[in-house]
């Protein structure tokens, strides 16, 4: 028996249905993965996700694996090496946004311990349950993406609003917005909380 989905992912790529069935909504409590999806959901802006998707392989080489520390040391011949690359989207507004966000991600990291002890504190460490039913219920923004894109924005933090806040809310599973008929709803909602660190510093 075919397994219930969200309709978003069964109109493009194996990739695309991949990534639904084994990452979107997963709590992501490691920094390296928290560091990817806020490269990946700002290059998104104006884009859809699956030419991110498409890409993601080449915006892995290009961000160094995306490691926030090796990306924070990326010069101007870096940006001027990353726009002439095919394998990811050639804007340098936000290829530059990635660099800089890559230096503030780090020193949330050194402050608070790491970045997802940060991150998740917005939660109390939980993954929101919504209960949507249909596509069109899913909100593009909430209060609290709000909130985060304003704080992040404060900190230093480029080319991410409240839309892509709440994107890598969904992506990283800080909120849970499959489907109530989805399968992957029910494996997602009693997910163990983050607890590292919660609260202090």
């Amino acid at each position: 028996m075919e397994k219930e989905r969200c309709p978003w992912c069964l109109q493009g790529t194996e990739q695309m249905l991949r990534y639904h069935d084994e990452e979107w909504g997963r709590p992501c409590y490691e920094d390296r993965g928290q560091f990817e999806f806020l490269v990946l959901e700002s290059a998104q802006a104006g884009l859809s996700w699956r030419t991110i998707l498409s890409r993601r392989a080449g915006y892995r080489r290009a961000f160094a694996g995306f490691d926030p520390e090796k990306v924070a040391l990326f010069t101007e011949k870096d940006v001027a090496r990353l726009m002439t690359d095919t394998g990811i989207i050639r804007n340098r507004k936000k290829i530059e946004s990635a660099v800089q966000n890559a230096r503030v991600f780090l020193e949330l990291a050194a402050k608070h311990g790491s970045f997802c002890r940060w991150f998740w504190n917005f939660t109390d460490g939980w993954s929101i349950q919504n209960a949507w039913q249909r596509v069109d219920e899913v909100p593009a923004t909430t209060p609290l993406s709000d909130r985060i894109a304003r704080e992040m924005k404060g900190l230093g933090f480029r080319f991410l609003g409240s839309t892509v806040i709440y994107a890598h809310m969904q992506a990283t599973g800080m909120v849970n917005d499959h489907l109530i008929n989805c399968f992957r709803y029910e494996e997602l909602r009693n997910w163990p909380r983050f607890e590292a660190g919660l609260g202090k510093g």
